[in-house]
Formats: structure tokens, sequence, C-alpha cells
């Protein structure tokens, strides 16, 4: 069975990157009949926070991802303690006792003479006595992982043959000096033990692919693990440049504050990058039916706010009124019924901006229109109720013909008194929304 997962850190708010990360393995494994698994990289307790966990859960309850399990890597130290100490038993996990400011000062020496920053393995050539002066110095080590010098070649699902040589790569840290295991290890401990079967993630992890590949096998007893890899090329602002931190850091929570719906952010992010039209659709059952990793280009897309807004305003159109009406009830606008939305949903962006058009159906407002004499006129041949939509038609034939008046200067002050602006939905569907007591006292200018 495929099972993919996705491993967020409760180090901050989902952004739209890690949404986007999340919607692919989901969509993915929706399309494959698979498992999703959500994993929560909590392993610097330092930094996670309880509210960012509880974040991510009603972030996925809100896209309307789900997941077959889910689990927190700080439940696993002693599974990754066995690791540690098998890969140290092996020689594949070494000591290392350079500073930061060392390493730093290795590095920028070694581009100084045009050669590639890669560790000098320094760390493998110490004796016993060495470590114990370090250590009496009170320098704890770092942990890294000893690559085979060897060719590290997979066939990626998005990039095809990916090939990397293991003597051009520093060997890894997995362990930090303070004890705590880095994002490397535990993953590839996790993937193993939780079965993965496809690691699908962002181009940013291609090298960490590359080093992982020969981890899996340390870990996994120099079997060959079956996973398979996708790396999707990164977001980019509508200039082609990487997003914003406004737009890169835009929680998922603010853009629900902002009136996003979920659909609107899962229809974009699951077809940038694709062959397919960004089109909304209502569920990601639908979006999922058609979601293939084949089809994603190696060209990084490029995310629009304008575009997300623009699915959001199509979304309102294809909507039905049962799937809004508890929604609305939520929103304040509980007194909508069908003919009232489906008569403004097509001028809207968000729910709030149904306010104005709650205020004309059942509010008071203060027309626009000044023209006294001309209102006094259309109030005198009102049609009589109950009214429907071709009410307005009705009425509006019998002003012209009474005043002369025709197209903008016969509609324009009737849209402008009765709902104070000059452009929104046919007033044909207004006018029997309004009512004819609301019509009445608009029209009353005195």
């Amino acid at each position: 069975m495929v099972r993919v997962r996705f491993a967020p850190s409760p180090t901050g708010y989902l952004h739209i990157g890690n949404a986007r990360a999340a919607l692919i393995n989901y969509l993915y494994a929706l399309r494959q009949g698979g498992e999703f698994i959500l994993r929560i990289d909590d392993t610097d307790l330092e930094r996670s926070k309880p509210e960012y966990e509880e974040s991510i859960y009603k972030d996925f309850e809100w896209l309307g991802i789900s997941y077959s399990k889910s689990f927190r890597q700080s439940e696993r130290f002693d599974r990754y303690n066995l690791v540690r100490d098998a890969l140290i038993a092996s020689g594949r996990l070494y000591p290392c006792y350079e500073t930061p400011e060392e390493l730093d000062f290795k590095r920028k020496r070694q581009m100084a003479k045009g050669q590639p920053p890669i560790y000098d393995r320094a760390a493998l050539s110490l004796t016993n006595s060495e470590k114990a002066a370090f250590e009496a110095e009170g320098r704890k080590p770092h942990w890294r992982f000893k690559l085979d010098h060897e060719p590290i070649i997979w066939n990626d699902m998005v990039r095809g043959e990916v090939r990397f040589d293991g003597a051009q790569l520093s060997d890894p840290v997995l362990i930090r000096a303070d004890g705590v295991f880095l994002y490397s290890i535990c993953s590839v401990v996790d993937d193993i033990d939780y079965a993965i079967t496809h690691i699908i993630r962002g181009e940013d992890h291609v090298t960490n692919t590359a080093t992982q590949i020969q981890l899996f096998k340390a870990v996994n007893g120099e079997k060959d693990f079956p996973v398979t890899f996708a790396h999707t090329t990164l977001l980019m602002d509508e200039d082609g440049k990487g997003l914003s931190k406004r737009l890169g850091s835009l929680s998922l929570g603010q853009m629900r504050d902002f009136g996003v719906e979920p659909m609107a952010i899962a229809c974009l992010l699951a077809r940038l990058g694709t062959s397919l039209p960004v089109e909304p659709l209502l569920s990601l059952e639908d979006l999922g039916s058609s979601f293939d990793l084949s089809i994603f280009s190696r060209t990084p897309p490029r995310f629009s706010e304008k575009d997300l807004w623009a699915l959001n305003h199509k979304l309102y159109h294809l909507m039905p009124f049962s799937q809004m009406q508890q929604r609305l009830s939520i929103a304040g606008f509980g007194d909508f019924t069908q003919n009232h939305w489906h008569a403004v949903h097509d001028n809207i962006e968000r729910l709030k901006d149904l306010k104005p058009w709650h205020d004309i159906f059942f509010g008071e407002i203060q027309g626009t229109c000044q023209d006294h004499e001309f209102l006094k006129t259309a109030l005198s041949l009102l049609p009589p109720t109950p009214w429907n939509e071709t009410t307005w038609g009705t009425w509006t034939q019998t002003i012209k013909e009474t005043t002369g008046r025709k197209g903008k200067e016969l509609f324009m002050p009737l849209r402008q008194a009765l709902t104070a602006m000059d452009h929104g939905p046919e007033m044909k569907a207004l006018l029997p929304l309004i009512g004819v007591e609301k019509v009445k006292s608009r029209l009353l200018l005195d």
C-alpha cells in the first residue's frame, strides 16, 4: 500500500509552503488509495510549543486533510538511542569536537583555495587521548554519519534520474553537541519503522535525500529501502523571486481569518506547477481524482494573491446554499435564504463582503440618489405585491413610459436609491428580496 507522511515541526504556524507539501502528499495518497500519516517533528524540545502543535491539527481540519495515524518524534527517543548506538558500534557514526567557529574557518579556507566546503574528516584521525583532552576542556562532541564515497543514484518522480558522488558530500551531522537528534536520523528511522513508501517534499531536500539514502541502508541493515522520492519545485512570487517574508510566512490561520476558503488554497496549491488548469473544485476528492506527480514541471511555479482571491470568488459561485447555510449563520448572516445567497454570491470575494448586502436586505441604508422628483414618480408607479423577478421589468417599463427615461438615466437612480451602490447583482433579483416596505422608505427622501 502507498504510504506517505507529512512532518511539520511545531516551532511555528503552518504557512503556504507547508500547506502545499501537505496537500501534495495527501492528494497523492488519496489518488492511490493509500495512507497519509501526520508526524510531528518535535525533537527540538526547546523551540517546540503546544500551541503550534494544536494549530497544526486545527489547520488540517480546516483544509479537510485527514490522516490514518499521527505521532510525535519526542515519544520515540528510546528508538533513536538504539539506532545511535548501533551506528556508533558499526563505525558509521563518529564524534567530532570542532567548534562552530573552527568549522567556519575551515570552510572559508577551503573556498579561498577553490575547494568545495566539505568536512575533512579530521575527527576520524583523533586518538583516544586527544578526544579525552577535548572532553577535559569541556567540549562535547557532535556526531557525523560517515558516508561511503560511492555514487548515489535514484529515480525521482519529478526530477527523473538524480546522481550524487558521495565523495563530494559532507558527512552530515546527525546529533548535536547538546545531544539533540537532528532531522535526518529521526526522519529515516521513522520512515523505516512506519513503512513509508513515497517521500514527497520540496527540492530544497534533494541533497538531504542523497545522504539519507545511505543512512536508510545503514539503519536497515544495508538492505535497500523500498522508498520512492519526489522533489517538487518551490513556490516563487509573481515576479519569479522567492516568496517574500510577508507571503512566505503568511500562516494558514491568518488566511482563514482573512476569509480565504480552504478549497481555494487547495485548488491553487495543488495545481501550481502542473500542466492542469487552476480551477475551482468543491472537494479534495474532486481535486485528487486528477492528481498526478508525473505532470509536475521543473519550472518553479508562481504564487499570486490575485489568483487566490479569484478562486475564492469562483468557489462562491459553485457552492450550493446547503453547503453554505451553517457557515453563513456562524458569520452572522443566518437570516440569508437560498434566494439571498444566489442573488449576491457572484459579488463577493470573501464572506465578510456580504455585510453591505445584508444591510440592504435587512437593515437601514442611506441611498445615494438625490433626484427627488424622479423617485417620487417611481414610488407612485410601484406594482402591487406579491413581487417576483418579473416585478423589476414591469416597474421600470412603466416608469420609462411615464418619464421618457431609458438606459442609465432610468436604472442608475433606482439602484442608487435602493442599494446605495452604482453596481451589483441584477435588480430583478434584489427588488423582491428588499421588499416593498424598504423600497417605499428608500424612495421617500423627504
